[in-house]
Formats: structure tokens, C-alpha cells, sequence
């Protein structure tokens, strides 16, 4: 006979589970050295909404904040000299893809040049919603679909492999 699963073992599964799923979540590693910040509170959060928005030139899938390469460091300290400077973040943001194009943007802005990047998950789903319907249709119109009688020949067949002849 199986043991019942007691309000014991649960808790200590439960328990687990939880400290499982804490140690597999993702922290983030924000690599902001505290000799980058900025003394005023303000405007290194500001630093840090922008670095946000950045995408490290060389790590490609994390933005600046998050990033320890050599890059992404000097790109923070630029982000940090513009704000000090007085720019606002549009004109950072504007200063940074004016000399490394629309690539430092984890968000691109949607022109032309960057249509298929924004339309392609769409159209993917598109497609896949498309053959989905056209494969549920053919599966009901087989269903739907009865199979041939017997013609007068085959039925005769049939009554006399029925009778032993």
C-alpha cells in the first residue's frame, strides 16, 4: 500500500518548491560601480532609467546597467556626463544613437528600417493561427466525410462469404 501524502511531507514540498524557484529566479547583476553614480539622488536615477534603455554593443542582450564589459562601463559614464551636462534624456538618447545608430536601443523606433523586426512576431502568429484553421477544417471535413456503400456486386459478395458459399 502507497503512503498518503501527509500535511507533513506537503509543507516540507512546499517549502522546497519555494526555495527552488528563489534560487532559479534571475537577479539582476547591475553592474553600476559606485564610483559611476552620480552624488544627486535625482539625477542618477535618471542615469539608471536611461542605461535601461541601452543596449550593451557587446553583450547585444543586456542593457548597460546590466552589463561589466569594458563598453558598457564608458557608455554609463557618457550617460552620467550628458545628465550633468544638463541634456535632457530625449537629447542622451538622441546623442547616443547619433554616433552608434538605432543598434544601442533595446527598443528601436519603428521606421523602415526596423518594420520586419516589429512585424515578424506578428506575422508568425499570423501564419500559425492560419494553419491551425486550415488543419482544424481538413480534420473536420474528413471526419464529416462518410465512407462509400457497397455497391449491389459487393453486398452480394458479402451475403455470400456471410452464408459460407
Amino acid at each position: 500500500m502507497v503512503p498518503a501524502f501527509n500535511t507533513v511531507s506537503r509543507k516540507h514540498w512546499l517549502r522546497g518548491a519555494i526555495v527552488a524557484l528563489a534560487l532559479a529566479a534571475p537577479l539582476p547583476a547591475l553592474a553600476v560601480q559606485p564610483s559611476e553614480m552620480l552624488p544627486d539622488p535625482a539625477q542618477e536615477a535618471r542615469a539608471r532609467e536611461i542605461s535601461k534603455e541601452l543596449r550593451c554593443m557587446v553583450c547585444q542582450n543586456q542593457s548597460i546597467d546590466d552589463s561589466d564589459a569594458g563598453l558598457a562601463k564608458d557608455l554609463r559614464i557618457l550617460v552620467r556626463e550628458r545628465i550633468q551636462a544638463g541634456d535632457s534624456d530625449q537629447q542622451v538618447l538622441e546623442f547616443l544613437t547619433s554616433r552608434y545608430g538605432d543598434f544601442v536601443l533595446l527598443r528601436p523606433p519603428f521606421d523602415l528600417a526596423t518594420a520586419l523586426l516589429w512585424l515578424s512576431p506578428a506575422a508568425i502568429l499570423l501564419a500559425g493561427g492560419i494553419g491551425i484553421a486550415f488543419a482544424a477544417r481538413r480534420r473536420r471535413a474528413t471526419a464529416a466525410a462518410k465512407p462509400a456503400g457497397l455497391s449491389a456486386e459487393e453486398e452480394k459478395r458479402v451475403a455470400e462469404l456471410m452464408r459460407g458459399e
